[in-house]
């Protein structure tokens, strides 16, 4: 279906640049882009699950590194 909607001009150029940098068109990037807002607002939009380190799930613990917050949180070795 082709439809013409107005752009902003500094949006629709910086549109342009990335889709140029990513070698794909910018109608992709909108597809992409409008596919992407639908799934969310449908509730299907892929969600980072993420836990933070709790000691014995009383509380947060405070005194990790970032490194080993990231590691708590895939269950990796501390």
């Amino acid at each position: 279906m082709k439809t013409t909607i107005e752009l902003p001009d500094a949006l629709a150029a910086e549109a342009k640049r990335v889709a140029a940098a990513r070698g794909t068109t910018l109608r992709e990037l909108v597809v992409t882009g409008l596919r992407r807002e639908l799934a969310e607002q449908r509730g299907t939009a892929h969600r980072i699950d993420f836990v933070f380190p709790t000691f014995d799930g009383e509380g947060l613990v405070v005194d990790l590194a970032p490194a080993e917050v990231i590691a708590r949180s895939y269950g990796l070795p501390g």
